[in-house]
């Protein structure tokens, strides 16, 4: 029998965000999130040591983590620039608004994190692909290590704590529930940080029935899951214009 977890509730601090976050329409909560996660500063994540079996496998030399961001690469130069964040999200079908928010703070937020040795800032925000595990933030749910590599056991770790309504899938409180789990003392950028990632991907992600389902979450995990909702948005248009 799996443990009872008690109802999730906001730290002291962050109290009045979440209360604000309730009074808001969904659509302004995301944008909330987005704007507070991509303004704060943390430090990486150093995971415990794993056995190799548990990392996934890694195609042309290049980590899951950067497989997470290589879909908003839009011209495939190895940088992601603010207006193929925008492209990107635009592809997956978020709003306009939805997709400004994110490649102004995705990319100010990432790019000097990915920029090791650069004193000076780019002002036209660039993110390297190959140092993104540098981006990488604390508070997290630890399926990346700190060399962008897919822990297996990690991963199949969230649902067998939280997926307890649905062995395959989370409901919103489960989310909930996980996103507090994750947290690390006083790793207050963290926290922010974790639970705008999650509620964006919930937003855009899940099922009719307000599931995400597990299948979903790996697949954000490597970015496949972006390819499949761009060619979902294709053919849905394809579908209108006939």
């Amino acid at each position: 029998m799996k443990p009872t977890i008690k109802p999730f509730t906001p730290i002291p601090i962050l109290k009045p965000l979440f209360h604000a976050f309730n009074l808001l329409p969904q659509h302004t909560r995301i944008l909330q999130s987005i704007l507070t996660y991509f303004l704060r500063y943390t430090q990486p994540k150093h995971q415990s040591m794993a056995v190799q079996p548990e990392f996934e496998a890694i195609d042309n030399n290049q980590n899951v983590l950067q497989k997470h961001v290589e879909f908003f690469d839009r011209n495939k130069d190895g940088v992601i620039y603010p207006w193929e964040t925008f492209q990107g999200f635009r592809a997956i079908g978020s709003g306009i608004v939805l997709s400004s928010v994110a490649a102004i703070f995705i990319n100010a937020g990432l790019s000097g994190k990915t920029r090791p040795g650069k004193k000076l800032p780019n002002l036209l925000f660039p993110i390297n692909i190959e140092n993104i595990k540098m981006a990488k933030h604390g508070s997290d749910s630890g399926v990346y290590d700190e060399h962008g590599r897919f822990v297996n056991s990690k991963f199949e770790e969230i649902f067998h704590k939280y997926a307890r309504t649905h062995p395959d899938a989370l409901t919103a409180e489960e989310l909930d529930e996980f996103i507090k789990g994750n947290r690390e003392p006083k790793d207050y950028g963290g926290w922010i940080g974790g639970f705008s990632e999650w509620k964006i991907l919930y937003y855009l992600a899940k099922d009719k029935d307000g599931l995400l389902k597990k299948d979903t979450v790996r697949s954000v995990y490597d970015g496949s899951l972006f390819e499949k909702m761009a060619a979902e948005k294709i053919n849905k248009k394809k579908h209108i214009e006939k």
